[in-house]
C-alpha cells in the first residue's frame, strides 16, 4: 500500500503545474485515467487493511468467527478462503438476495 500511496502521489506531483494535453495523445491512456486507476487501488487497499484491523479485533475480543448476522458459527472453508468474513456463507447470501 506504501508503494501504491507513493506512485499515486507522485503522478500527482508531477503533474502539478503540467499543462500537458494527454486527453488527445492517441498512444495510450491519459494521466488523469491512470492517476484515477492507483487512486482506486490506494483506496481499495486501505478498505481492505480496515477490514484485516477489525477481524484482529474480533480475533481479540474472541469473537472471529462468529456471524455478526445470525451468530452461528462462520465455516472454516469461508474462513479460510476469506479471512476478514463478518458473517456466514447463509447469511452472506442472503444479504446479496436483497440487494
Amino acid at each position: 500500500m506504501a508503494t501504491l500511496a507513493g506512485d499515486f502521489d507522485a503522478m500527482v506531483a508531477a503533474s502539478r503545474g503540467s499543462n500537458a494535453d494527454d486527453e488527445h495523445d492517441p498512444e495510450g491512456a491519459t494521466i488523469a485515467f491512470e492517476r484515477s486507476q492507483v487512486g482506486g487501488l490506494v483506496r481499495q487497499a486501505r478498505l481492505h487493511l480496515g477490514e484485516i484491523d477489525a477481524a484482529m479485533e474480533r480475533l481479540d475480543a474472541g469473537t472471529y468467527g462468529v456471524c455478526e448476522s445470525c451468530g452461528g458459527a462462520i465455516g472454516e472453508a469461508r474462513l479460510r478462503a476469506r479471512p476478514v468474513a463478518r458473517t456466514c456463507i447463509e447469511c452472506a447470501a442472503g444479504a446479496s438476495r436483497r440487494r
